[in-house]
């Protein structure tokens, strides 16, 4: 990938969004039905885009909310719903369009009491609370955010009584439904005034932060990291958790400074990352270089993102750790130390994700449950205790209870942090450290993305190829082990291809939004090899599409 030459610098005043300009376009865009860009899309984790491009703004929050609504009474899903929001600036209007349709439909709706802000975590933790035991009267959860996008973007997002991302089945027939009444002039949408509906009697407070914060101790052991005297840092890189780190450092008597409290929907503090745009991205070392600048003043120090469902690992010898790296060293760590859960229980992660997973829970005696790319393939194995810990190589990842029972099933960027603290206190050694050592045992892979192009006829046929189309025997000079177009763990489409080898591999998939697919490839064998993979990839993939016709 090409470095932007402004990446890791603070941002100019030219560059940031302008709030007022962005939240009139909200209200005064109408979005065209007929134009593909312009119609409600969820995606992995649901609607995006920004009110700027027509293409997040009132009337598609109007028709999803109403769809929402619509849907759950065809489930009979007739308890409270969770709603919550991030720090990106569409998601306050969003919020305020959204609770006009719920209270106008009698929705009973959950709003933030003590902060305006809940993280991802808190409302599938909501969720799954509420519905323990439960045979009827079951609640679900709204999350509005785009997670890690830049500030002009807007996110919407259904979350079922499972807690987690919808399934395929729940957001088509919601797409389809917000579309249609797009299609209509939004005829069939109820809704009322804000101030009425903030005033409805469906509509209470719900202390999100504290009932999160006051059950983490069944996930964290804190005790340990109490007694071993760490001193710790975290920048919620002025995400939703920013209210929830104080309480957390005050129940449990930790020494942890929060480095950055503030909140701006410009995002002025954040440093430029990659690709010259302004992302709160906690994997990203160009976004996270304000808190890698101050790793050597704590033992450990992380961040989450702006709904707090990803994390950012730094250490005072490794910097910021790449997610694949401390994916492996949770599970090296949470199978050999929570007791309670039992050898049947298995790892998750995305196909996409690093090979050195595969090695240590092999070594560990634990099954492999391999998905494709999108968190909501967990969520069953979640529920069921049968997980004991899921990731996913862009830094989202959740983990049972401590007793073995479900935890949340929407990523959890705030546990996964305060995890690396327990690891490098039961330990002695920082996250960092503790994958020093898997390499030695292992070997230390390299891992890349890059993307290519393709047009919309072979974006298709490459998320419906077979294996039998790729007629390659090899890769990089090594003998090709297997070749997925489906999940080994669940057996779902991966929409697109995976070509195995005995030290290495590629994913290619396409893009949702733009003309591109992207190549996700590892190596056991070094970089040299890595960059051989990815060449030989986009020739595999070529000849495959060649083949299909594309």
């Amino acid at each position: 990938m090409t470095v932007h030459e402004l990446a890791g610098t603070e941002p100019s005043e030219s560059m940031l969004v302008d709030l007022a300009k962005l939240e009139a376009a909200y209200y005064e865009g109408k979005p065209d039905p007929g134009e593909a860009s312009q119609r409600v899309s969820f995606g992995t984790s649901g609607h995006r885009g920004s009110s700027f491009q027509n293409s997040f703004n009132e009337n598609h929050i109007l028709a999803i909310t109403q769809a929402i609504c619509n849907y759950r009474a065809r489930q009979g899903v007739d308890g409270p719903l969770f709603l919550g929001k991030d720090t990106h600036a569409l998601s306050s209007p969003a919020l305020r369009s959204a609770l006009e349709v719920l209270a106008a439909n009698g929705v009973q709706t959950r709003i933030s009491a003590g902060t305006p802000y809940t993280p991802t975590p808190a409302i599938s933790h909501a969720i799954l609370c509420f519905n323990r035991d439960r045979t009827a009267g079951w609640a679900d959860g709204i999350v509005i955010t785009p997670s890690h996008n830049p500030p002009q973007d807007g996110g919407f997002k259904y979350n079922p009584p499972d807690g987690g991302p919808a399934q395929s089945e729940a957001t088509t027939a919601i797409e389809n439904e917000a579309n249609a009444l797009l299609k209509v002039g939004l005829a069939g949408v109820k809704r009322i005034p804000y101030e009425q509906a903030l005033r409805a009697e469906t509509t209470r407070e719900h202390d999100y932060i504290r009932a999160y914060v006051d059950d983490l101790a069944n996930v964290i052991d804190f005790d340990v990291v109490r007694g071993a005297g760490l001193k710790l840092g975290v920048d919620p890189l002025g995400g939703a958790g920013v209210h929830c780190w104080v309480p957390i450092a005050e129940k449990y008597g930790l020494d942890l400074m929060v480095v950055n409290d503030s909140v701006d929907g410009t995002f002025r503090f954040m440093s430029i990352d990659w690709d010259g745009k302004i992302r709160m991205d906690p994997s990203s070392g160009y976004a996270m270089r304000g808190l890698i600048g101050l790793k050597d003043r704590f033992d450990v120090a992380f961040a989450c993102d702006p709904d707090h469902d990803r994390h950012g690992i730094v250490t005072r010898g490794s910097g910021l750790l790449p997610p694949n790296h401390y994916l492996s060293v949770c599970i090296e760590y949470l199978f050999r130390n929570r007791p309670s859960w039992g050898a049947e229980v298995a790892v998750g992660k995305t196909l996409v994700s690093s090979s050195m997973i595969d090695r240590v829970a092999a070594r560990l005696g634990r099954r492999l449950f391999e998905v494709p790319v999108g968190f909501k393939y967990f969520v069953t194995g979640l529920v069921k205790g049968e997980l004991g810990f899921v990731g996913e190589e862009s830094a989202g990842a959740t983990l049972l209870r401590r007793d073995g029972t479900v935890w949340t099933t929407d990523k959890d960027g705030i546990a996964a942090a305060l995890l690396s603290a327990e690891i490098t206190a039961r330990s002695g050694k920082d996250p960092g450290e503790i994958y020093r050592t898997l390499t030695e045992e292992f070997g230390a892979p390299a891992y890349g993305r890059l993307e290519a192009p393709a047009n919309l006829a072979q974006k298709k046929a490459l998320a419906g190829l077979s294996p039998e189309q790729v007629e390659s025997t090899e890769l990089a000079g090594e003998a090709i082990t297997a070749k997925l177009t489906k999940a080994p763990g669940d057996g779902n489409k991966i929409g697109g291809l995976k070509v195995c080898t005995e030290n290495g591999w590629f994913a290619a998939r396409p893009s949702g939004t733009e003309e591109i697919y992207k190549i996700y490839a590892e190596s056991f064998r070094g970089e040299v090899h890595l960059q051989r993979i990815q060449a030989e990839a986009q020739q595999i993939v070529s000849a495959a599409l060649k083949a299909a016709g594309a």
